[in-house]
């Protein structure tokens, strides 16, 4: 199926790894040219190598270290004319809230909140202008199902939720679209770091790991790629309806007894 992309350029933050390299991989399949940004210089060179080994399309970088607001106006003064914008970048660590201290806890929000916050009021302005473009953030479950041993992430997902559903139904009249993706376990290095610590939260060992990673629901993980699918989709024309909405990706777990 045509996705009605071709051309088209794509911010992927967070885009060195998992769902956001996937993200990438994904867009640039469709004929997009793709930004990518993230923390490390050499990830984001590796990624970068990847795709154009892949792909006929335009893909270039910026490192950056987005949960700092200078850093997300450097990436917007280098970039500044972006059709999709798929904002990606979080890590948000496990833990009870007595786990957490609150410096942490500000420097994760700072990257996956408020980050997500910022990058789109500097992206927004733009697209209304031309009265075209899309967002998609990439949230994740925990903001639907929270839980005291993940307080932190749960937290921040149930406010970008709140957040995406507001400013797709404000921007929609100037001919943006704004939606969200919430990924259950999807399997990249940072479910392993999650699982580890989940597993020296409930069993003091967290090399039973794999223990934490049992009942999902088809019996595995996510794949990136799907994550990576369904932004595609929801960015496209082919999804133009589809707005305001965050979807939830999880195998049906969450209503499961």
């Amino acid at each position: 199926m045509d996705m009605q992309l071709q051309g088209k350029r794509v911010l992927v933050t967070g885009g060195s790894k998992g769902i956001g390299l996937a993200c990438a991989e994904a867009f640039a399949a469709e004929g997009c040219d793709v930004v990518l940004s993230a923390r490390d210089p050499a990830a984001l060179a590796a990624a970068a190598d990847r795709l154009r080994a892949t792909r006929q399309v335009r893909v270039e970088t910026l490192a950056a270290d987005l949960s700092r607001t200078e850093e997300r106006e450097r990436l917007h003064a280098a970039f500044p004319e972006i059709d999709i914008l798929v904002n990606n970048a979080g890590a948000i660590p496990s833990g009870r809230l007595q786990d957490i201290p609150i410096a942490r806890w500000k420097e994760a929000w700072d990257l996956k909140v408020i980050g997500y916050v910022h990058m789109c009021q500097l992206y927004l302005p733009a697209m209304e202008a031309r009265r075209s473009g899309a967002i998609v953030n990439i949230i994740g479950m925990a903001g639907r199902a929270p839980r005291a041993g993940y307080i932190a992430g749960g937290a921040g997902n149930a406010a970008l939720i709140a957040f995406t559903s507001a400013l797709g139904a404000a921007v929609q009249a100037n001919g943006v679209k704004v939606v969200g993706i919430n990924p259950a376990v999807t399997k990249t290095d940072r479910m392993l770091t999650q699982a580890r610590t989940n597993a020296k939260l409930r069993f003091g060992d967290e090399e039973r790991w794999a223990e934490t990673l049992t009942n999902l629901p088809f019996g595995r993980p996510i794949e990136a790629g799907e994550i990576a699918d369904l932004a595609v989709f929801l960015a496209s024309p082919r999804g133009h309806y589809v707005n305001g909405t965050v979807v939830d990706v999880d195998g049906g777990g969450m209503f499961r007894a």
